[in-house]
């Protein structure tokens, strides 16, 4: 990787921990560029769109960093129940290291101003697509039809962020785990559901 591209590299890692851990709107580029300890002026030079192409291209990259760990969670567990488990725990680890500063790091950007902005918007948009598609694909493969799937994933989803955004608030993630323990017990019943069915 050449100096500039770490460099650009750099500058997207601080600015998506920075947007993660206080928003859009409180991050400045200042900060983005002293975090990231990159020369002054090189922000514009790789990111001539400023803030706004800033925060897209950080939450492309954090949401899909993100999205693989969940694959690779829910991909390392015996079962439906334990996949929805590791989800809780993989947030929950992630929450209760960071100090409860870390959200969500696409829900940080979208909530807090960047959906001001429709390349951030787009950006936030196609990284929850890809999130939802990766449950909706994991519950298919375990035996729940599509269409019920695609619901079952919004539910999860949906579910998952607000129980982060509770176990943060409240310091405390036993909400995490209680949520994906009983959202575990839904997508079972479904699976099974369907099997008998067959």
């Amino acid at each position: 990787m050449t100096a500039g591209a770490q460099t650009r590299q750099r500058l997207l890692r601080s600015a998506g921990e920075l947007f993660r851990s206080q928003g859009y709107a409180a991050t400045g580029l200042n900060q983005v560029v002293a975090e990231s300890g990159s020369p002054k002026g090189v922000l514009y030079f790789h990111f001539p769109g400023g803030k706004a192409q800033l925060a897209a291209e950080a939450v492309a990259l954090t949401g899909g960093d993100l999205g693989a760990r969940m694959a690779a969670a829910m991909a390392g567990a015996t079962d439906i129940r334990g996949a929805m488990t590791a989800l809780g725990d993989l947030f929950a680890a992630d929450l209760e290291a960071s100090g409860y500063l870390d959200g969500c790091p696409v829900a940080s950007v979208a909530l807090d101003g960047g959906d001001r902005s429709q390349p951030v918007l787009s950006a936030c948009a196609a990284v929850y697509d890809a999130w939802l598609a990766g449950l909706a694909n994991y519950l298919n493969r375990q035996g729940v039809p599509d269409g019920e799937a695609a619901e079952l994933a919004a539910l999860i989803f949906t579910s998952l962020q607000g129980a982060l955004l509770l176990a943060r608030v409240q310091r405390d993630v036993a909400v995490l785990r209680a949520v994906t323990r009983q959202l575990g017990d839904l997508a079972n019943r479904a699976a099974l559901r369907q099997a008998r069915l067959k």
